[in-house]
């Protein structure tokens, strides 16, 4: 598995136990709003961020992905 990989489940299980959410309602969020891309794309900053941010982040992210 490479980096970005564990990065992305990594951030769909913090995610998932942060909402209270099973997997399979995480990973419809996740391909729905464009999470997976998202995290690939900023992959070298967003790596280096804590639990918490990056939970925060991916929320706004998502929350600006409904507002278009």
């Amino acid at each position: 598995m490479n980096k970005t990989t564990h990065f992305k489940i990594f951030c769909l299980e913090r995610y998932k136990s942060h909402h209270h959410l099973n997997g399979n309602e995480a990973f419809h969020l996740f391909k729905e709003y464009g999470v997976l891309e998202y995290l690939t794309s900023f992959y070298d900053v967003l790596h280096t961020y804590g639990d918490n941010y990056l939970v925060a982040d991916i929320d706004d992210f998502i929350a600006s992905r409904q507002t278009n």
